[in-house]
């Protein structure tokens, strides 16, 4: 099998490594992304972005002044993973679950965040600033729906009116039908009919327990059996009518919910694109600040490249990011490697023994040279 330099040369590796630095799925996405490129442009542009991320974060981590443009932590550990919300809302008619769509409220409030602390600071960090604008401003709606659903992804009573009123409706019911139950036990509570005196539900509806061999006594619908067989859950006769009205209830409540579920799809179906642009936005800047995060552990720097018209490699006590890493848990320390190479200086001869640091040397050169290529520090 033929195998690339990259392979070679352990980037895939390096990727793990970073990965320590990415939390959240949108950042896993895009660190995945994360290859050496040739585009010079896209190079500078890149570096640029990290070493102002690189800045941020130090700033972040000193004693400031609360006004505004301080530069504020960004956290990502608790952003959802929205690829499959997006397909959803991209499909005419779809409607998303109580969970989806608290996950994606969650994000956008979390990205509107993001867009005020980095635009606020944008005056001492500008390619933040910038990368922030791609952040649409979805608050209005956000805070519509914020108020009516709960963290577990169910709507709260005043998600709208009708429903308020069939749960009140459903409330009312199950007391009624507790009243009912409650004055069954009461009438068979000395005859030897009752398992015990409780009230439980089979098959959506409220039943009690009658000793098996005693339901000819009792009047009703049988729903059921324990696991031993020696307990029967009847349903009485009394009850039946009121459980009845009680499933009608909850089938109306769960046609409400769907509704207003369908209407809040259909107001987030036009922001799709923008929703999107978002997702990527939080990938990009969770990338930047894995890697400065990366390179305020390792104490790296932003490499810099050379004129178009003059080649030179400088390295300048140069550690093997992979290396380091396993000799810092194992409490050594690394030797770094300097060297130059340009036009002149084309061939450098590298000897000594076996264990003295010659393929060590040979594959920092080619790993950091594929990290600036990837845009990393």
């Amino acid at each position: 099998m033929q195998k690339s330099s990259a392979d070679i040369l352990e980037f895939e590796h390096l990727r793990e490594l970073l990965g320590r630095y990415v939390r959240s799925p949108i950042g896993a996405s895009r660190l995945r992304q994360v290859e050496p490129r040739s585009d010079r442009m896209w190079l500078e542009e890149t570096l640029a972005d990290a070493s102002e991320a690189l800045d941020y974060a130090r700033v972040s981590q000193q004693s400031q002044t609360t006004a505004r443009g301080a530069a504020v932590r960004i956290r990502f550990e608790s952003l959802p993973d929205p690829s499959a919300v997006l397909h959803i809302v991209r499909i005419d008619g779809a409607v998303l679950d109580g969970l989806q769509l608290h996950g994606l409220i969650h994000l956008l409030e979390h990205a509107a965040e993001a867009r005020s602390v980095l635009q606020s600071a944008a005056a001492r960090f500008p390619r933040l600033g910038r990368k922030a604008e791609g952040i649409a401003d979805l608050r209005p709606l956000v805070r519509d729906m914020r108020a009516r659903i709960l963290p577990d992804g169910s709507l709260a009573d005043d998600a709208s009116v009708a429903l308020g009123r069939l749960r009140r409706e459903i409330e009312k019911q199950q007391k009624q039908i507790q009243i009912s139950l409650e004055r069954f036990l009461r009438a068979h509570r000395d005859d030897g009919t009752l398992r015990e005196e409780l009230i439980t539900i089979r098959n959506d509806r409220f039943v009690v327990p009658v000793v098996a061999g005693q339901q000819r006594k009792v009047d009703g619908v049988i729903h059921g059996a324990s696991g031993s067989g020696q307990t029967l859950f009847v349903e009485p006769l009394d009850t039946i009518t009121l459980n009845n009205e009680l499933v009608r209830l909850r089938e109306e409540e769960a046609r409400e919910q769907h509704r207003i579920l369908r209407e809040w799809t259909e107001r987030l179906r036009p922001e799709a694109p923008a929703i999107g642009r978002i997702v990527s936005t939080l990938g990009d800047l969770e990338l930047l600040f894995a890697k400065a995060d990366f390179a305020g552990d390792f104490d790296c720097t932003i490499p810099q490249l050379s004129p178009e018209n003059s080649r030179r490699l400088v390295l300048d006590k140069a550690r093997h990011p992979l290396l380091e890493d396993i000799l810092k848990r194992q409490g050594k320390r690394i030797v770094p490697v300097s060297l130059e190479l340009n036009e002149t200086l084309r061939t450098l001869l590298i000897s000594g023994p076996n264990t003295g640091g010659k393929t060590v040397t040979m594959k920092t050169v080619g790993l950091l040279t594929l990290m600036a290529h990837a845009g990393l520090p």
